[in-house]
């Protein structure tokens, strides 16, 4: 039977022998399957964001934000240990997303301390110059807000949009020539380059989700 990493269903121990492999990622897909209760797509969502993320990000405080289960910011922390600490904020955590982070601080005791969970509006999060930013599908707007409180502190930036707001979003009046989701990514960069930042586009494998444009910037 296949295995299709955009799958909603969750992880469990029946997935173990999937990810019989010493890289990290199997290492961490395994803790995963044995808390049971981490969809699989979002496991591949957050890894393809935060290993391409690391690449171009080295440090600073992680502030992963509509986070879900925090597993970007973990990640990140895993990754790259100069980092001294990750926010995981989102307006309603998943009630597993403490036994995730109590089951990667199981298998990685350097993450106990380090990461803090956070039930709260994106607006009231303190931000810093420092900062790395990242968010994984913050559905429609809530993308632009990510981009916007990054841009107001002159942080660094990562966002991997998804179900983009038509309605709500700016198409840069460029929905004659465009998808419009496509249009509002467009004009996402466009703004930042003209706010002064620097612009990196990617997008992560299409089997793990068809909205797979990840949208990298920094001052």
């Amino acid at each position: 039977m296949s295995f299709d990493p955009s799958s909603r269903s969750r992880l469990s121990s029946h997935d173990l022998h999937r990810f019989a492999q010493d890289s990290l990622f199997c290492r961490v897909a395994r803790v995963l399957c044995e808390a049971n209760c981490v969809p699989r797509k979002e496991l591949y969502e957050a890894w393809e964001v935060a290993r391409r993320a690391r690449r171009r990000f080295r440090g600073g405080r992680v502030v992963d934000l509509a986070c879900g289960h925090g597993l970007v910011a973990q990640l990140m922390l895993l990754l790259d240990d100069k980092s001294p600490s990750a926010l995981a904020v989102d307006s309603k955590l998943p009630p597993s997303a403490s036994r995730v982070n109590e089951c990667l601080s199981q298998a990685w005791p350097r993450l106990r301390g380090r990461v803090q969970l956070v039930e709260a509006e994106l607006e009231s999060i303190a931000l810093d110059a420092e900062d790395v930013i990242v968010s994984c599908h913050a559905c429609g707007s809530l993308t632009d807000q990510v981009l916007g409180r990054a841009l107001l502190v002159r942080a660094k930036v990562a966002v991997l949009p998804c179900c983009q707001a038509t309605g709500k979003s700016d198409l840069g009046g460029l929905a004659g020539w465009l998808d419009p989701a496509l249009a509002i990514d467009v004009t996402r960069a466009a703004k930042l380059r003209a706010a002064g930042y620097w612009v990196h586009t990617q997008t992560i494998p299409a089997e793990i989700t068809p909205k797979n444009r990840l949208l990298l910037a920094g001052p």
